[in-house]
């Protein structure tokens, strides 16, 4: 196998971990400390915070709900209340923190970014890396997007580890949070977007030993793998994309408009117009003046929790969640504040790409390594023809799916399972053979 001996040098490191130098934020709502190597972290939020946040929970003031279907201006009372009554009976952060913590593999690690980059100092990162057993396990990137975390990898994550036999492909799987999301702290100066958080990424791989890899992301994980792609093209081999992101051109709608379109076409254009005129108030705030609206998320955690929850229960097809879950997604931003994470729309509207206004941006290099996308229905790009998705990449495979949404590891583990082994279990069409013994 091309890399090196990973299990015995994680052992070693997992042992005796003695970093050159330390970051320890002592402002932080958590202990952490970020050193120059990977070093093992766990969860350990601060108690006085909690009974804070527990205390904000209880003094929660609720909207008048008008008459309107429920959704139509945004999460009716009753969820709230839901939401609120969970979170002061029944929810036990530090039990979740034991869950958390005892689910996966934490470490926490400081890297440069690089020449390319406009930060200069070294970047922490949190992340979640697990070994599989099998000795040609392919070193795998899960970046997750908003309004998620790390966690998105929890329902794949042991059939990555684990295929269900010895023909299907194993990876080893890093998960990591990008800056200003769960416990990789945020920038303190503007410009951090998605291409710098390729460069971290990259980095990271590098430093874990990983001089070659794939990757697998949606949401902010599919713009970002798409930077990765593009910079680093000795070292990403290929990519598995549930958020490829090509928006229609200029002649796209003009056929449109003379109904020329097929009907994938029509699918792709229909959806992006109802997304961003119906569904994208929380996207153009967060694009424009994020910090104003994070202020009241900041000090009310039921209202962040329901700022998020709006775009859960838009973005899933059958799945329900449950008030465990949505608090716990909010806790990955609230804990160290959602400013971080709310910004983020801003930064890669600045980059010109992903996201812009009422469109999408085009800004995005074109992937020249074999991608393979994967389409969910309720998702913004379900549909996206195969000639459109090929302007942008070499799209060698497209998966249509007839069920599931924006959080396919999540909400449909099993399909994406199968959009993975598939791909990446043929070695010529997703360019891995160096991972062959």
């Amino acid at each position: 196998m091309a890399v090196f001996n990973l299990l015995q040098t994680y052992i070693a490191l997992a042992v005796a971990v003695t970093p050159l130098s330390l970051s320890v934020l002592a402002d932080s709502n958590f202990i952490a400390t970020y050193g120059k190597s990977p070093a093992p972290f766990k969860i350990d939020v601060r108690p006085n915070f909690i009974d804070e946040t527990i205390k904000k929970v209880s003094l929660t003031r609720y909207t008048v709900d008008v008459e309107e279907p429920d959704l139509a201006s945004g999460p009716p009372r009753h969820n709230v209340t839901t939401v609120r009554d969970y979170w002061l009976n029944h929810y036990d952060w530090f039990d979740v923190q034991d869950q958390l913590n005892q689910r996966y593999h934490h470490f926490t690690t400081s890297v440069l970014t690089g020449p390319r980059s406009n930060f200069t100092n070294p970047v922490p990162l949190h992340f979640v890396h697990h070994l599989s057993n099998r000795t040609d396990a392919i070193p795998l990137l899960f970046i997750h997007g908003w309004p998620g975390s790390f966690m998105e990898v929890n329902n794949i994550l042991d059939g990555l580890l684990n295929p269900p036999n010895a023909s299907a492909p194993a990876f080893h799987v890093v998960a990591p949070s990008i800056p200003g999301f769960a416990f990789s702290p945020a920038p303190r100066k503007p410009g951090w977007g998605a291409r710098e958080s390729g460069y971290a990424f990259h980095a990271l791989m590098q430093q874990l030993g990983y001089a070659h890899y794939v990757i697998q992301g949606g949401d902010f994980g599919g713009v970002i793998l798409r930077y990765m792609a593009g910079d680093n093209p000795a070292a990403v081999l290929s990519v598995l994309d549930n958020f490829w992101a090509i928006p229609p051109n200029a002649t796209d709608l003009q056929r449109y408009s003379q109904g020329l379109t097929t009907a994938d076409e029509n699918t792709t254009i229909e959806t992006i117009n109802h997304f961003t005129t119906e569904l994208s108030g929380y996207r153009f705030i967060q694009e424009t003046k994020p910090l104003q609206v994070a202020i009241g998320m900041t000090d009310s955690p039921v209202g962040f929790a329901m700022w998020i929850f709006n775009l859960m229960i838009n973005a899933v097809d059958h799945y329900v969640w449950t008030p465990e879950e949505i608090i716990t997604w909010s806790m990955m931003y609230y804990i160290q504040g959602p400013y971080g994470g709310m910004r983020f729309y801003k930064e890669i509207l600045r980059e010109g790409g992903g996201f812009s206004g009422f469109g999408f941006g085009n800004a995005e290099p074109y992937v020249h390594q074999p991608v393979a996308i994967s389409e969910f229905p309720k998702d913004v790009w379900y549909g996206t023809p195969l000639d459109w998705a090929r302007r942008k990449g070499n799209v060698v495979v497209r998966n249509v799916h007839s069920s599931g949404g924006h959080f396919a590891a999540v909400e449909s583990p099993e399909l994406l399972l199968g959009d993975i082994r598939a791909f990446w279990g043929n070695s010529s069409l997703s360019n891995f053979g160096i991972f062959r013994p």
